[in-house]
């Protein structure tokens, strides 16, 4: 029996190199990569490439402060965390799944004493003595492996391997997802702070409107009505500021969230004369552009975990082998313990078959297929949805900076317009609606033109997150 073992070992060892995994190939996208973007010429695809460096891509804004966000999101952001150990745990099931290569190995040691109840009379003692106790010792040692025969366990260190390359691309898009909200938040909050200053400056020069138009009333020059229309725009303005206060508190909060702080503890100073850079979009060809995407490679990885999944799958139709050993010793004293006369041994091979299940097993396998085919979808559509991203955010930026031109054009006319009605109501020459009218575009073509500049660098932001980086270095 013996001999048949060891030469049935070899054997085994020789066809563990079988695999019932389909060989793995990225699904094909369902058009092809775009070679040039329609919405800006010089730039293109290429292939997913998630681990190249994002870089400080925020860095691109150039703000100070925005930085000093950026690096605390990294430490104290719960979303994040929530992400690394996932992929923590992800790989630590890759590592349970290698173990499975290993035999496993168990040692067991015991010690019993017993005894009976009954006396006994020593011959020419005269007296009853205890009976004697019975001691037993035994040390064993065991040993069990499945050799991967079919490809079994090492499919299932495909499908736990690919998954945990899928969390880490997880964690990178919880990462880039974080950093963009914080800059899209900062850069509102930014703008707030513009928009309040700018309203409150119109405020100021509203309350000398109505100081103005009501000295003309005092003096029978005006009627009541400007005196009313100069009130009702001042109170508009002051509700406006109202407003946009609110609205700051709220990106202020949504920061302080992003970075692992309680709402009510966090404070950002206001700064009425901030000016950002707006990133300055490249014209040449980037060598990299959309090969960073993290849920592009997420999506890809869980079409390969995906596809060693069937392979698990497809194994169930073949049988499992299981070579075991077992040493034991035992002996009455513990010094005769492991002697040869107290050893024991076994070495056995087993085989397990299932002969029927219903079709369970075929319907593992197609559902194994069927899972494929949605995760090879799922990637198709999540790379569509990136091209789409691109397109739309290259197209925002273009369009954005020829309109940012245009808004500061009109915000400039808008300026002229205001005051020359002005000095003409004091001069009695227009009516009082008419620099109404001039207050509120002149108002509203500032408060466009600041948000112009902050949806351009907005607009820079989502064109970084849309291609899974920076385009630093590029």
């Amino acid at each position: 029996m013996t001999a048949r073992l060891l030469i049935a070992l070899p054997l085994l060892a020789l066809v563990t190199a079988c695999s019932t995994t389909p060989a793995y190939e990225t699904p094909k996208l369902a058009a092809p990569t775009p070679a040039t973007w329609k919405a800006m010429d010089g730039w293109k695809a290429a292939a997913p490439a998630d681990h190249l460096d994002r870089g400080d891509w925020w860095t691109l804004l150039g703000d100070a402060q925005l930085n000093a966000l950026a690096e605390r999101v990294k430490v104290d952001n719960q979303t994040i965390a929530a992400a690394e150990a996932a992929y923590r745990q992800a790989r630590a099931l890759v590592k349970e799944q290698r173990a499975s290569l290993f035999p496993s190995i168990d040692l067991s040691a015991s010690g019993t004493r017993s005894g009976g109840g009954g006396t006994s009379s020593a011959p020419g003692a005269g007296g009853a003595t205890s009976s004697g106790d019975t001691k037993r010792y035994s040390a064993s040692i065991g040993a069990s492996w499945e050799p991967d025969v079919w490809g079994r366990i090492r499919a299932s260190i495909g499908n736990a391997d690919a998954s945990a390359q899928a969390s880490a691309a997880d964690l990178a898009a919880a990462q880039l997802s974080a950093q963009g909200e914080l800059a899209v938040s900062y850069l509102g909050l930014r703008q707030s702070d513009i928009e309040i200053a700018l309203v409150q400056a119109s405020v100021e020069g509203y309350q000398r409107s109505l100081k103005i138009t009501q000295n003309r009333y005092d003096a029978g020059i005006a009627p009541r009505s400007d005196v009313l229309q100069a009130q009702t725009t001042l109170a508009n303005a002051q509700s406006n500021l109202e407003g946009l206060t609110q609205t700051r508190a709220t990106y202020e909060n949504a920061i302080a969230v992003l970075v692992g702080q309680p709402a009510s503890a966090f404070r950002i100073a206001a700064d009425p004369n901030w000016t950002a850079s707006v990133p300055e979009i490249p014209v040449g060809l980037p060598s990299a552009l959309l090969e960073r995407r993290p849920d592009v490679a997420a999506a890809e990885r869980r079409v390969a975990a995906a596809n060693a999944q069937i392979g698990v799958a497809r194994a169930a139709y073949f049988p499992t082998f299981t070579l075991s050993g077992s040493g034991t010793s035992t002996a009455s004293v513990l010094g005769d313990l492991f002697s040869a006369s107290a050893n024991t041994w076994s070495l056995g091979l087993s085989a397990a078959q299932t002969l029927f299940d219903a079709g369970a097993r075929k319907a593992q396998v197609a559902q194994a297929r069927a899972s494929y085919d949605a995760a090879a979808a799922d990637y198709r559509q999540t790379a569509l949805t990136a091209f789409q991203d691109v397109e739309n955010q290259l197209t925002a930026v273009r369009v954005l900076e020829r309109q940012y031109a245009l808004l500061e054009t009109a915000s400039k006319a808008a300026d002229q317009t205001e005051q020359m009605l002005l000095n003409q109501y004091r001069a009695g020459q227009v009516a009082y609606t008419d620099v109404v009218t001039a207050q509120a575009s002149a108002l509203s073509a500032r408060r466009d033109l600041a948000s112009a500049r902050v949806s351009r660098q907005t607009a820079a932001v989502a064109l970084v997150q849309a291609i899974g980086g920076g385009w630093t270095g590029l």
